[in-house]
């Protein structure tokens, strides 16, 4: 069975968290910090216009010995990110990271932001459907396989 991005948002829930592009790197840090997540997206008027993640801190902030608390969101995100759709297939959304080096990928239907997808997420769906078919292959040579 092929796994679409619509379902792993359905199962893990599709709360997206957003920042506006003059948060602070700090605020948007912070947020990230709450919910125990790896990015954000960066919205204006409900529009994407962005994505800030630990990565963009890391190496444009850290590295560069600038202050959280002063620099904006606007000069560290990656501007126009990578998005995928609800129905493409996790097989496609892993090919697309990893060409891409991405560890989050913003999912968008008919021009709204409906969810972000991430490695964490690929993975265990992956990891989910593999355990699927080694159980049902193992019922199968048990001779316990149902329709």
């Amino acid at each position: 069975m092929t796994v679409s991005v619509r379902q792993v948002l359905e199962s893990k829930g599709s709360t997206t968290y957003c920042v506006a592009p003059g948060v602070t790197a700090y605020e948007a840090l912070a947020l990230m910090a709450e919910h125990n997540i790896g990015g954000v997206l960066v919205t204006e008027s409900d529009r994407l216009v962005g994505i800030f993640t630990e990565r963009d801190y890391a190496r444009k902030v850290v590295l560069k010995g600038l202050r959280s608390t002063e620099v904006q969101v606007r000069e560290l995100m990656t501007p126009t990110p990578t998005v995928v759709g609800p129905e493409q297939t996790i097989d496609e959304v892993m090919n697309i990271m990893s060409e891409g080096h991405f560890r989050h990928l913003p999912v968008i239907e008919d021009g709204r932001i409906v969810g972000v997808i991430s490695i964490g997420d690929v993975v265990k769906s992956v990891i989910d459907q593999q355990r699927r078919t080694i159980d049902h292959l193992s019922n199968y040579i048990a001779g316990d396989i149902t329709t």
